[in-house]
């Protein structure tokens, strides 16, 4: 099969690899669409010590069950595979397993591939009318839609009531926006620093870090973190008010930046938001099939042997699209 290769920072090679050899309840999905998602980016920098290379990178993907009694089937894939026994798993809270594993991170290979295996269990099938190319954007929507779910729950008022900030216009960001709508949030705005993405953000409230758009500090009842990184920490902590709820999502990096302070002394809320339960992924794409998450017109489609050059214009600033969806 032909893989994209993430070879050494910033080095990704597009060649011919062995096709993956299912195990025991699992398939194979021949990969129609796959979504670069900002921990690729974060690994094509070297900076995932848990994504080494030589490895195929990509875990947002949708394609047709190549084998077993299922082949043909059109379907997206829940890239979180979890053993299905532990207390976590039980309780609906699979995404916390301890012996969780992602495709993507070693022992499972990625889905910038003509092929990838993985069980059968976690393929969700396509609703008709659901094209292929959206069908990979479930992952990261499920994302979003998780972490609105937890928000939710922790706010002292309804959404409908709520100031909503979310730091960063990418997927996962747009996916938090277009959920905290689903649910019936009415004022969003998002942070966004790359002038093109803003642009395509109009339908919420866009803004640049630091202009006069930006939400006053202390006003805000709920941010979410989408970046994850220390300079979108403090804001986060600057424009929350009191007894307000942060929701950290986003995986950038590690360190500082929240003012353990004002959270402690202010009542505010801190919640870590990770992956998705099944049951988000399966609400998910019933949501993304009714309508319920917007037109999904955010996208923009390259081949995969286009893929080199779609990192490197991701890094520089270039795209203007949320996502860049890669076809085998």
């Amino acid at each position: 099969m032909k893989a994209l290769i993430y070879t050494g920072p910033a080095t990704l090679e597009y060649r011919e690899e062995p096709d993956p050899i299912p195990a025991a309840g699992e398939v194979l999905v021949h990969v129609e669409a796959v979504g670069i998602c900002g921990s690729d980016m974060h690994a094509y920098h070297g900076h995932d010590e848990r994504r080494p290379a030589p490895l195929v990178l990509g875990h947002e993907a949708a394609g047709r069950i190549e084998s077993g009694p299922r082949a043909g089937q059109r379907v997206t894939i829940n890239p979180l595979v979890t053993c299905g026994k532990c207390a976590f798993c039980i309780d609906g809270r699979s995404h916390l397993c301890r012996s969780r594993q992602m495709t993507s991170m070693p022992p499972r290979s990625g889905a910038f591939a003509e092929l990838v295996r993985i069980p059968a269990i976690n393929l969700v099938e396509l609703p008709d009318g659901l094209p292929m190319q959206q069908a990979a954007l479930a992952e990261p929507m499920a994302a979003g839609w998780h972490a609105v779910r937890n928000a939710s729950r922790a706010l002292n008022r309804p959404l409908a009531t709520a100031r909503c900030v979310v730091l960063g216009g990418g997927a996962v960001g747009l996916a938090s926006a277009l959920a905290l709508r689903n649910f019936g949030a009415k004022e969003i705005h998002i942070a966004e620093s790359n002038e093109l993405r803003r642009k395509a953000l109009a339908s919420f409230r866009p803004f640049a870090p630091g202009d006069a758009a930006q939400p006053p500090d202390w006003t805000v009842d709920l941010v979410i973190d989408a970046v994850g990184s220390s300079p979108t920490r403090a804001a986060a902590s600057r424009m929350i008010k009191p007894g307000g709820v942060i929701v950290h999502i986003g995986l950038q990096s590690s360190g500082d930046g929240l003012d353990i302070r004002k959270i402690t002394l202010q009542e505010v809320t801190l919640l870590g938001s990770y992956c998705y339960t099944h049951l988000d992924f399966i609400e998910t794409v019933g949501a993304m099939a009714a309508g319920h998450l917007g037109s999904l017109d955010w996208l923009e489609e390259r081949p995969l042997s286009e893929g080199r050059q779609a990192f490197r214009e991701l890094d520089e600033g270039k795209v203007a699209a949320a996502k860049i969806i890669l076809r085998p």
